[in-house]
């Protein structure tokens, strides 16, 4: 049987929660006093929604082929990632077998180098290979997992992120990671508070749980290291995620070398591509990487990361991204958990990561998942017809 084409490629955006899951409401916990590159500036510390987390919105991608078949995903991107898909990108994809994934991510990539490389346009370039992927895996009438390999194991377990690790571990997940609230600008008075709520914690969960800090690229080497040091020491901290910024792999690579025997240095949610993870791997930066399948280059390009981080005998945790990294966690020994995001208000319920946007995405149920919830043909997920897309520009 001759294989469709893809006929047409659209881009929409949409605004409130979904794939840009920061664009939340004022008393969600995700907004809540969390440190970041910006909290050395006094006005913006307490929320980051203040310097613009969330001005991108959720960019959507559709992708038909000749039989009428339609792929579709979601990531961060907005209005930028919709001129980059309409103007630049469809031009390598319609009119391809929709087998020819690898080629089209290749002529991506490469017609965007002289302006792309990283954020912005490889989250869009990771849209529109998570749409292919659907889009095959649907003319196939088979989930994206058979396309990768097939499970290695009968479900998946969690971790939670949120404010509220007691709760999680109610709810049967494995481990909670908290975000850190008090950067350096805030001195020692703020470190203080960063181990007394760690502490706290300690105390509700005990001492046979998983507690992590996210700190979100917001420190530098000497906080970091007194941090994940005393964390370590004091309250058995499991890992310290994204201490510094992306591009500072000797920094990495030195806090790696300097924290406690036991703790583990994480990092990757803001890395792209084969070559930021060499780096990563290469330099000793890390034991975990965590790509985020919808930024770091979409799930051929994850592949290709997750190789390299197998060859180097780490560990491939993605950033929670629901069903795009699930389809891939469970077909890899290298990933062991997933990460799974609390994004009810106040961390108190297990709710679906890219509500509203997403209808029948599924959810942890006591921590786990069955392999078989990942079953429907694609990514299993459809678009919510109630959602207003908007197409900023139709050709």
């Amino acid at each position: 049987m001759s294989m469709p084409t893809i006929r047409h490629v659209r881009a929409f955006t949409v605004r409130g929660g979904g794939a840009d899951y920061h664009d939340q409401g004022a008393d969600h916990w995700i907004d809540d006093h969390i440190a970041t590159p910006m909290s050395k500036y006094p006005a913006y510390r307490q929320s980051r929604q203040s310097f613009g987390l969330n001005v991108l919105g959720t960019l959507v991608v559709e992708i038909e082929a000749s039989d009428g078949t339609v792929g579709f995903s979601v990531t961060t991107g907005g209005d930028l990632g919709c001129w980059i898909v309409e103007k630049h990108l469809a031009r390598f994809l319609e009119g391809s077998p929709v087998t020819d994934i690898e080629r089209m991510w290749d002529q991506m990539y490469n017609a965007t180098l002289f302006y792309g490389r990283k954020g912005i346009v490889i989250n869009t370039i990771s849209g529109v290979d998570l749409a292919l992927w659907d889009l095959l895996a649907k003319v196939r009438k088979e989930p994206v997992h058979a396309l990768l390999g097939g499970p290695v194991r009968d479900e998946l377990t969690f971790y939670a992120t949120g404010a509220r690790p007691d709760l999680a571990k109610q709810m049967g997940f494995i481990g909670g990671k908290m975000p850190l609230h008090h950067g350096p600008a805030e001195r020692e008075e703020g470190l203080k508070k960063n181990l007394d709520m760690l502490g706290d914690m300690r105390a509700k969960v005990g001492d046979d749980f998983w507690l992590m800090l996210d700190c979100w690229m917001s420190l530098d080497l000497e906080y970091a290291t007194r941090l994940a040091t005393a964390a370590r020491n004091e309250h058995g901290l499991k890992w310290i995620e994204e201490a510094l910024p992306p591009d500072d792999y000797w920094g990495y690579a030195e806090l790696r070398r300097n924290v406690p025997r036991g703790l583990m240095v994480t990092t990757g949610e803001h890395e792209a591509t084969r070559w930021g993870f060499r780096l990563l791997l290469e330099m000793q930066c890390c034991d975990i990487i965590q790509p985020d399948v919808g930024w770091c280059g979409g799930i051929t390009e994850l592949l290709k990361i997750s190789s390299l981080a197998d060859a180097h005998g780490k560990l491939v945790v993605p950033h929670g991204s629901s069903v795009y990294s699930y389809h891939f966690v469970i077909t890899r020994h290298n990933s062991p958990f997933a990460e799974f995001l609390m994004m009810a208000p106040q961390a108190d319920q297990v709710v679906p990561m890219f509500h509203p946007q997403l209808l029948d995405e599924p959810v942890p149920v006591n921590g786990r998942m069955k392999a078989s919830a990942l079953d429907k043909p694609g990514f299993g997920v459809r678009l919510n017809p109630d959602v207003a897309l908007h197409r900023p520009y139709p050709r």
